[in-house]
Order: structure tokens, then C-alpha cells, then sequence
């Protein structure tokens, strides 16, 4: 690496250029002092690339913003590269021990056999931790100068920046208008769908037409029910489900994906039945644990079973809906499309009675943290009669994506202690071997070593779910570095190369995804940050712009040109719309905090619902998590719903003055009450020993215990 001048020098240079002009804002054409910094030749190449960039004619101050920071990205990333290859050429210096942080990478600080490792200082520098003369101290200077560009950047993007954050913060009205918006948004898709594709899976907006993409299930209707409910539209919402309770079929001779299945269908139909009696529906006696959708939801998931009937539990990737699995079936099957079933069955086991779901789910998830590398990863894709794993790249996006996610909601809705910890365990792993400065690397599962440094669209959901276990901190950083990405491009690219700052051939598409959304609205919930607001409606403006046209929202088939695709996935209005909306709608019912709810009286006791902590599955369909315990012949579970009743009743008597005569004025005439045991003794079987769960709630009062009901409780919360 070669150094042309000192650092003092070039500080002086760097702000002088910076100054120029005021505000921290380069002047373009003074951009040309960047090719005679004598860098290294990659480091050159990326200034004179911004410097072209740069020096555009009509360049928007935004642009300009997103330049740098694009630039910065790639020097950063180049900076780590360097060091690994001036580490690697210096044949004095031992093999470097793994650190902490990243077990894989070669520890900077080694001691050269026959020298001492000394503090040596050069004239000009900081003093450096140095073991051989000269070494250390110019990958110290090469920091140092790294340091004073990303200080430059930074003075560039503090004064455009600051430009945009001076506008005022989104109102009450604003965010009225954004919500009619997304209305408008959602109804020109909907309406063509019905219009043009029904009864077809899928719009083709170019062509106004339908096609059917994982089944035939008219799986736009089914993906957008609940959407409807959550934008107020009660009406359709009843006509809808009306016409699937007359009109679906699964006895059809289709090869259906397992995965897809699940998470559409199947979830669709749960949380539609889930949240029929908000819309209004008369619902039949006995529900929540009967109804017709629960029904087709259970016809449904009992077609996906021949998946599962293999040796390790690990399903089949698609199945026959009438014919079970094909002979000829291939036995490799992605980690997601393992580990993405324990929301959907676990809840249709508890409503229904049938453990049979659950139990496959769980078996799946036990046979994947089996497979698990050494070093604590699972892979990509993993053949599920033999357990050996074909695609061995490991990270958090495609293939790998819900796998985590269900761990978390799982955990959350079974309040399962297990899951959790399983999840916490890849956590530790995910930090130390695939992310890089608040990004997320692909690495190989058994050696550590990046295999893609790329990021994937897919990957945009990890800020949310981190907010799901309280680390709001890094996930709003790694949610600005994703932001970034959208700002450049006015959407996500499904690749995105990390060091080039560009998208990956053949991978430049955006199919109108949800998960950087679904993330701001998780983030939004947790801290009431604005920002995240202006992110909704740069997301509103760029769809509009770039993909509305006469018969729907059509897919970016290349984002940096936006030409467009004749598609239009039905998650489009199952996920972004919904999760856009709730961005935008803080008195959704979906935010309920506990304070209004329902009950309702099934064959096992009364029942509470709809006082929220619904929890989304990996398709966005909502699951009231109350609703598990409504059907459930455990005692345990009974008196602790009843527990909670006679707790509400308490204080509306109490508020009453209402006591039943004989009683203690301080004590309402229903905690006189106890069970009797056969011993004539008076017990409270509520009060019997048992050990308490890890995952579990605080005492509060009734209506607080439903505020937080499905969110996870452990010792250092």
C-alpha cells in the first residue's frame, strides 16, 4: 500500500474541500483533488468513480446524499479487506488466533517470534500497539487515513442530511391522508384482481388477465381477507368470507407448495375465522373452536401432511393435494420451507383438538436444530431423507428467512422456552460469524468464512424481529443501512452487493416485497421514531410512481431502469398494504393495548379475545394468541383463564360496591369461593405447586395482562 502524503496533509485538504462554499455541501466541480490521494489503486478506482457520479449534471441534493453513502459502504467494506490482505502478506507474523467478535477473521495485534511487542510512536501518528517496526504503524497511517474520508463523507452527509431533516414531523392529518392513500392503493389492486384475474391466483396487471401460481386457490381473495378487516372494510370482508365458505375446494389434483400452503392458505383461513366475530360474522355456537373456515384451514393442512411422513420429519417441498407426495419428488427441501409451520399448526392443534399438527411442526423444527453445524448455523437447503445438507451457505435471508422467525413467534405464542432459546442460540452464532458493521453477510455454515457479501431483500424483516426480543438498538441500525439500499434505488433489489454498492446481476428485481415495511412498523410501535413514518411515505411514493399502472401494481423487474413485470404477488396486498396501513394507523385494532376486548362462551369455559398481542405470521395473517387457550381441556389452562375472569369481575364489582352479603367488605362475594376437595378441605387448585414458566407475564391487573398477552417475559426483562 502506498502513501503519497501525510496524514496532516491530507486532513488539511479534505477540509479544506469540505468547507468550500459553506454548509458542508462539495461544490462538484472542485471534486477532481480525489485521484491524487495515492491510495491504493481499488481505493482510487471507488473515488473516481464518485468523483464522475459526483460531477452529474442536475444531481438532486438526495442523490447526492445517497452517493456517499454508497461510497462509504463500499470503502468500508474494502478497508476490512485490506487489513485481512496486509495481515495475510506479512510472513513474519503467526497465524493469526480467532477473536471475539469474529472468530474467522485474523486478529490485527500478533507477537513476531524473537520480538517483544512494544509501544512504538510515530512522529505525527497516535501511538499504536506495534510488534514489528514499520508493520503495524502503516496499517495504523492506512486507518487513520480511512478514518479522516469516512470523517469527510460524514461532514457531506451531516449537511445534506440536515437539509431534509428540517421539514416537520408528520401530523395527525398527514397521517389521515396517508391512510386513504394506502387505501386507494390497496383498491385499485383489489378491484382489478376481481375484476380482470378472479378466479386465478394472481393479477397480471400488464395484460389485465389472472394466472395460477401455487395452486389454484384463488390465493389473492384468501391473502387479502384480513386485509380488508384492518382497512375497515366490513362488508367485503363478509362477502368474502362467504364466498370461500361456499366455494373452496382442496380436493383437486394440483402439486401444491407445502410451504406456500401453509403460510397463505392455511394461515389465511386461520386468521380470517380468528377475527370473524370483529367483522361481524355470526358465528355458529362453540367458536372459536368451530367455524367454517377453521374447517377448510384444517382440510387444508391435513393435505400437507404426506409431506412430513419421511424419516427425519423434515417435510417434502411440495406435495399432491389428492395424490400425496410424487415418487419422483425431490428430497431437498430449503430450511424455511422446514421450519415454517408451528404458528399455523400448533394453532390449528389447540382450536381443533388434533395434536397431530403441532407435533409434526415441532418434529421438524427438533430435526433441524439437530443438523446444525459446529459452529451453531444451519444452511440453505438440506435433503430431508438423509439430513445432509446440499446448500451450505449460511445467513438470514432466502431459504432461511421464517425458520428464524417462527422460532421467535413461536416461543411467543406457546410461551415456549425452548424455542426461544434456540433462537437466542443461533443469535450468538449469526453475530459472531455473518455480520459486518451492522450488515449481514452469507457465510459457509461449517467454516464461517463469507461465501455472499451480499444482502438480500428477504433479510429486510431481521430489524423487526429483533424488536420482537427488545434489541431495539441494533435493529435500527441495521434498518438504516437496509433504508439506505431503498433510498438509492427506490426499492429493494432482491441482491444487493454490499462492497459494490449495487445490485447483483440477474437479481436487480423488486417484487414490491414487504419486510423492510413490516420492520418499520414493528420499529415504529417500539420507539415512535418519525423517521421511520417519512420511510412509509417514501415507500407509498415509489410504488406509486414506479409501479402503478391501468390494472394494478406490477413488479420492478429491474430497478435501475424500474421496467416493469406482468405480476403482481398476492403478498402485495396480504403484507405491504397491511403492514403500510398499520405504519400509518396507530388506533388500528390491531394495536389494541388490552384495554377493550371480547369474550365469549365455548364448550370448555368463557373465553377472552381481540384484546390484542396478535401475532403475524410470516405472510402477515394475524393470530390472536388468546384464542389458543379457548379450546384447550387442560385444566391448568382453564382456571388460569378463569383466574384472569374473576379478576376482571372484581374490579367491576368493586367499582359497583357490589359484595355478597356475609362477606368482607374488602372482599367481593365471588373470592369467597373455593373448590372442595374430596377431603372436605377448601382448596384453590390454581394455587397448586407447580414450577413457574420462564417465559411468562408479571401479576397485573386484568386488563394489562391481556395488553401484554403473547409477548415474551424472561428473568432479565
Amino acid at each position: 500500500i502506498e502513501m503519497r502524503k501525510s496524514i496532516w496533509d491530507m486532513r488539511e485538504e479534505i477540509q479544506a474541500f469540505c468547507m468550500k462554499k459553506g454548509n458542508g455541501i462539495p461544490q462538484l466541480s472542485d471534486a477532481d483533488w480525489i485521484a491524487d490521494l495515492g491510495f491504493a489503486v481499488d481505493v482510487t478506482a471507488l473515488m473516481n468513480e464518485l468523483n464522475v457520479k459526483l460531477q452529474r449534471k442536475g444531481l438532486f441534493v438526495h442523490e447526492m446524499y445517497n452517493l456517499v453513502k454508497a461510497f462509504m459502504r463500499k470503502l468500508q467494506f474494502l478497508s476490512s479487506q485490506m487489513e485481512d490482505n496486509f495481515l495475510t502478506h506479512l510472513p513474519t507474523l503467526k497465524e493469526a488466533a480467532p477473536s471475539a467478535d469474529h472468530p474467522h477473521r485474523a486478529a490485527v495485534n500478533q507477537t513476531v517470534p524473537g520480538t517483544a511487542a512494544v509501544n512504538q510512536t510515530v512522529p505525527g501518528t497516535a501511538a499504536v500497539n506495534q510488534t514489528v517496526p514499520g508493520t503495524a504503524v502503516q496499517w495504523s497511517q492506512l486507518k487513520s487515513m480511512l478514518g479522516i474520508l469516512y470523517t469527510a463523507c460524514f461532514s457531506i452527509i451531516i449537511g445534506v442530511g440536515g437539509h431534509n431533516a428540517k421539514g416537520k414531523e408528520i401530523q395527525a392529518e398527514e397521517m389521515a391522508h396517508y391512510r386513504e392513500r394506502i387505501k386507494d392503493m390497496f383498491y385499485h389492486a383489489y378491484n382489478n384482481y376481481l375484476e380482470n384475474a378472479f378466479p386465478y391466483d394472481e393479477l397480471r396487471p400488464l395484460t389485465c388477465d389472472g394466472q395460477d401460481t401455487w395452486g389454484s386457490f384463488s390465493l389473492t381473495l384468501i391473502d387479502a381477507l384480513d386485509t380488508l378487516l384492518v382497512l375497515g372494510n366490513v362488508t367485503e370482508f363478509q362477502r368474502v368470507f362467504h364466498v370461500l365458505q361456499d366455494g373452496m375446494d382442496f380436493d383437486i389434483d394440483v402439486n401444491a407448495s407445502v410451504f406456500e400452503t401453509n403460510i397463505r392458505v392455511v394461515g389465511g383461513l386461520l386468521s380470517a375465522h380468528l377475527l370473524s366475530k370483529q367483522g361481524g360474522i355470526q358465528v355458529e355456537p362453540g367458536w372459536p373452536c368451530s367455524g367454517p373456515l377453521l374447517r377448510l384451514a384444517e382440510e387444508a393442512a391435513r393435505r400437507l401432511l404426506p409431506a412430513f411422513q419421511t424419516s427425519t420429519g423434515m417435510p417434502y417441498g411440495t406435495v399432491n393435494l389428492m395424490k400425496g407426495v410424487n415418487p419422483s419428488e425431490t428430497s431437498v427441501t430449503c430450511t424455511a420451507g422446514i421450519g415454517t409451520f408451528i404458528l399455523e399448526f400448533a394453532t390449528l392443534s389447540r382450536l381443533t383438538g388434533d395434536p397431530i399438527f403441532e407435533e409434526v411442526a415441532r418434529k421438524a423444527l427438533d430435526a433441524l436444530w439437530n443438523s446444525r453445524s459446529d459452529i451453531g448455523l444451519v444452511g440453505n437447503h438440506i435433503d430431508v431423507v438423509t439430513s445432509k445438507w446440499v446448500a451450505q451457505d449460511a445467513g438470514i435471508g432466502a431459504g432461511i428467512d421464517s425458520y428464524f422467525e417462527y422460532l421467535v413467534k413461536g416461543a411467543i405464542l406457546l410461551q415456549d422456552e425452548k424455542l426461544m432459546s434456540s433462537f437466542l442460540d443461533y443469535e450468538k452464532a449469526i453475530k459472531n460469524y455473518t455480520k459486518f458493521d451492522d450488515w449481514y453477510v452469507w457465510v459457509q455454515m461449517y467454516k464461517g468464512t463469507i461465501s455472499m457479501p451480499v444482502f438480500q431483500s428477504l433479510e429486510a424483516f431481521w430489524p423487526g424481529l429483533q424488536s420482537l426480543i427488545g434489541d431495539i438498538n441494533n435493529a435500527m441500525k441495521t434498518f438504516h443501512n437496509y433504508y439506505q439500499v431503498w433510498k438509492q434505488y427506490g426499492g429493494l433489489p432482491e441482491f444487493y452487493s454490499i462492497p459494490q454498492g449495487s445490485t447483483v446481476d440477474k437479481r436487480e428485481g423488486y417484487p414490491l416485497r414487504p419486510e423492510l415495511v413490516e420492520s418499520a412498523m414493528y420499529l415504529y410501535r417500539a420507539t415512535g421514531d418519525p423517521t421511520l413514518l417519512e420511510m412509509g411515505r417514501d415507500v407509498i411514493e415509489a410504488i406509486e410512481k414506479i409501479s402503478r399502472v391501468d390494472c394494478g401494481f406490477a413488479t420492478v423487474r429491474d430497478l435501475r431502469d424500474h421496467k416493469l413485470d406482468n405480476r403482481m404477488e398476492s403478498f402485495f396486498l396480504a403484507e405491504t398494504v397491511k403492514y403500510l396501513y398499520l405504519l400509518f394507523d396507530p388506533d388500528n385494532f390491531l394495536h389494541n393495548d388490552g384495554a377493550t376486548f371480547h369474550t365469549v362462551t365455548t364448550p370448555y369455559g368463557e373465553c377472552v379475545l381481540g384484546a390484542g398481542g396478535y401475532l403475524f405470521n410470516t405472510e402477515a395473517h394475524p393470530i390472536d394468541p388468546a384464542a389458543l387457550h379457548c379450546c384447550s381441556q387442560h385444566k391448568e389452562e382453564r382456571w388460569e383463564v378463569e383466574g384472569l375472569m374473576q379478576d376482571f369481575h372484581a374490579a367491576q364489582y368493586a367499582k359497583m360496591g357490589l359484595y355478597a352479603a356475609g362477606a368482607s367488605e374488602q372482599t367481593p362475594w365471588y373470592s369467597q369461593k373455593r373448590r372442595t376437595t374430596q377431603g372436605g378441605k377448601n382448596t384453590n387448585k390454581r394455587t397448586n405447586n407447580k414450577s413457574a414458566p420462564v417465559l411468562s407475564c408479571p401479576h397485573q391487573h386484568f386488563s394489562w395482562k391481556l395488553a401484554v398477552l403473547g409477548q415474551v417475559f424472561t428473568d432479565n426483562s
